[in-house]
Formats: structure tokens, C-alpha cells, sequence
């Protein structure tokens, strides 16, 4: 269940058989607050509207009941005539309109049929229901599109962890007792130093035809690593570590680490 507000209205949504469906019974409040299923029964008694339940429900329903529906049809428009929802399901085997009973009952219908119930309740309403359910949408459609390029993007580092991470190169060397004392200006050249044996500075003086910093051309497994080593590192700051210490801890953790991931040779791809 989900609910959009509108108008100082709140409208829920829900989803049946991969469906979205909208609640009638909130929309037809704005026509009748105190009875809206009086208002959803009304709807139902115009001839335009069983044509449209009629049309939608012959496109997108194999099971619909035509003869009984043509009956409806004959009828619909007569000061005589009243229908349901659930006389309309029972009768026709109707999919579009669902009614349930209980804490979220009521009655719902396919967007398409609740955006028709919601012109004939009010146009200006209508319209407000059609923007707030299109940017419900495209967020979902968002955090769909992240989750997938997140889990795609893991995909990809753990295949390379897993069958790729046999250059033994990345590992670095044991920091020295003399380099380890040197006072490093920036505390991200403390994280370069363990890892990659060397400042951003002198990464830049040897590699003078490239492009950009000594982390851009950092394996996956280092960057893996480095990771850890953020964090790692911020709880011996908080410890009050001298720096030449914390720098001999990483560095212990990088060379641990990238040597467990460069020997770690599973033959299992991900898929």
C-alpha cells in the first residue's frame, strides 16, 4: 500500500497481479465524503462508464463475460439501474475492479478505470491524480535503476576479486621505519602511503604523462581495500594513534588484505 496526497486528500495505491490500482472509495470522497461508496455506485449506473469498464475489460481480460456485459449495457443510463463493484465482478469476471474487506479495504480499480472515475468526480482532481501518480513513477523507476546499476556495479568487483586479483604488483611494500616518521601534510597521503607506497605528490612526479590522481588508476581490489582502510583509519584517529603508528597499521592491513585477494582464485564466476 501506498498513498499520495492531493488536494489535501489522501489517495492509496496498491498492486495486484503486477497491476497498479488506485482506491475508488478515496477518490470518490471528493464527491461524496460522508458516503463514497454511494458516489462509486452512482458512477457506475452511467452508460459511458460501462462502455469504458466494458472496452477496457474486453483488451485486457481473456475471461470477460460479454453476454453479461452487454446486458449491463442495455440497462446502464435507466433511472432503474444501480450496480456494485462487486455485482459488476460477480456478473462480468471483471480483473479492473477489485473490492476487499478488512483494515485497507474498499474498492480499487486499474489506473486506467480510477483516472476515468476521477475526470467524472472532477477534471481539475483528475489532473492532480495523473501528476502526482506519474512522479510516483519515475521515482520508482529511479530507485529501480540505481538498485540495478548498484548491483550490477558489485557484480563486476566481486568477479574481478574473485577470478581476477592474481597481480601480485598491487601489493604494496612494508613501510620503513624512516617513512613512517616522515609527517604527511595531507591526512589522504597517510592512506596513499600505506597502500600504494607513495604520496599523490610522488605518484605525480613519476607519472607526469597522465591524467588525474593516484587513486584514478587504482586497481578495484586497491580500491576495495582503501575502503576499509577509511574507516579503519578513522577509528585510530579517534584513538589518538600517533601517525607513524596508524600508517604502520594500515599498511600491515593493505599488504594483509590485497595478498588474500590476489591469491583467492575461485574458480566460480558470478553469473
Amino acid at each position: 500500500m501506498k498513498k499520495i496526497t492531493l488536494q489535501n486528500m489522501m489517495v492509496t495505491l496498491t498492486s495486484i497481479n503486477d497491476m497498479d490500482y488506485i482506491s475508488l472509495t478515496d477518490i470518490a470522497r471528493v464527491r461524496n465524503p460522508d458516503e463514497p461508496k454511494d458516489a462509486v455506485k452512482n458512477w457506475l449506473r452511467n452508460r459511458s462508464t460501462i462502455e469504458y469498464l466494458g472496452l477496457w475489460e474486453k483488451t485486457n481480460n481473456p475471461e470477460f463475460k460479454g453476454v453479461e456485459f452487454d446486458d449491463f449495457k442495455i440497462q446502464a443510463g435507466s433511472n432503474s439501474f444501480t450496480l456494485s463493484p462487486s455485482k459488476w465482478v460477480e456478473a462480468t469476471g471483471a480483473i479492473g475492479i477489485k473490492s476487499t474487506a478488512g483494515r485497507n479495504g474498499g474498492t480499487y480499480a486499474h489506473n486506467d478505470l480510477a483516472f476515468e472515475c476521477a475526470s467524472w468526480v472532477s477534471a481539475e482532481f483528475k489532473l492532480f491524480l495523473i501528476k502526482e501518480f506519474q512522479r510516483l513513477k519515475e521515482e520508482e523507476s529511479a530507485r529501480l535503476e540505481l538498485g540495478w546499476d548498484l548491483k550490477r556495479s558489485l557484480a563486476r568487483i566481486n568477479y574481478r576479486i574473485h577470478t581476477d586479483a592474481s597481480n601480485e604488483s598491487i601489493i604494496p611494500q612494508s613501510v620503513t621505519a624512516q617513512k613512517a616518521e616522515l609527517i604527511y601534510a595531507a591526512k589522504a597521503d597517510v592512506l596513499n602511503v600505506a597502500l600504494f607506497g607513495k604520496t599523490a605528490e610522488e605518484w605525480r612526479e613519476n607519472s607526469k604523462s597522465l591524467d588525474g590522481n593516484i587513486r584514478d588508476y587504482a586497481t578495484v581490489e586497491q580500491l576495495v581495500v582503501l575502503s576499509h582502510l577509511e574507516s579503519l583509519n578513522a577509528v585510530l584517529i579517534r584513538q589518538a594513534l600517533p601517525q607513524s603508528e596508524r600508517l604502520a597499521v594500515l599498511n600491515a592491513v593493505a599488504i594483509t588484505q590485497l595478498t588474500s585477494l590476489s591469491h583467492n582464485r575461485s574458480t566460480k564466476s558470478l553469473k
